[in-house]
C-alpha cells in the first residue's frame, strides 16, 4: 500500500528550519518499517519542498507555500491507501486525516496497527 505519514511538520516551531527539520526527521522515522512491510511510504513534505522551492518559494508561509503543501497532501490522498497519523498537534495532518475518513481510506494512529507492521513495532 502507497502510506501517507501525517503529522507536524510546521506546527509548532515559530517557521524554524531547524524545528522543522526535526519535525521532518520524527515523520521519516516509520518510513522503514513501513517498507519493510512491503508498503511505500509517503510524506506530503517529499513531495511539496521541492515543487515548493523549484516554483521561487522563498518563506515558510508564503503564498507559494500556502498554494503548494496543504494542496499536496490532498492531492497524494487520491494516490494512498492509508495513512498513519503520527502524534503531535497539526491542522494540516488533522485535514489529512479528515481527507481521508471522508474519503473512506483507513487512518491509522500506531504504527503497529499498520497490516504488516505488527511484528515489526514490538
Amino acid at each position: 500500500m502507497l502510506i501517507l505519514i501525517a503529522g507536524p511538520y510546521r506546527s509548532g516551531t515559530a517557521d524554524d528550519p531547524v524545528r522543522m527539520a526535526e519535525n521532518l526527521k520524527r515523520l521519516e522515522a516509520p518510513s522503514y518499517a513501513l517498507f519493510q512491510a512491503g508498503h511505500v511510504p509517503m510524506i506530503g513534505e517529499w513531495v511539496a519542498l521541492p515543487v515548493w522551492s523549484a516554483a521561487g518559494g522563498k518563506a515558510v508561509g508564503d503564498d507559494l507555500y500556502e498554494e503548494i503543501f496543504h494542496p499536496t497532501a490532498a492531492r497524494l490522498l487520491a494516490l494512498c491507501d492509508g495513512v498513519l497519523r503520527l502524534p503531535g498537534a497539526s491542522k494540516g495532518a488533522d485535514n489529512d486525516v479528515r481527507i481521508a475518513t471522508e474519503r473512506g481510506i483507513p487512518v491509522w494512529y500506531r504504527l503497529e496497527d499498520v497490516p504488516g507492521c505488527e511484528a515489526l513495532a514490538a
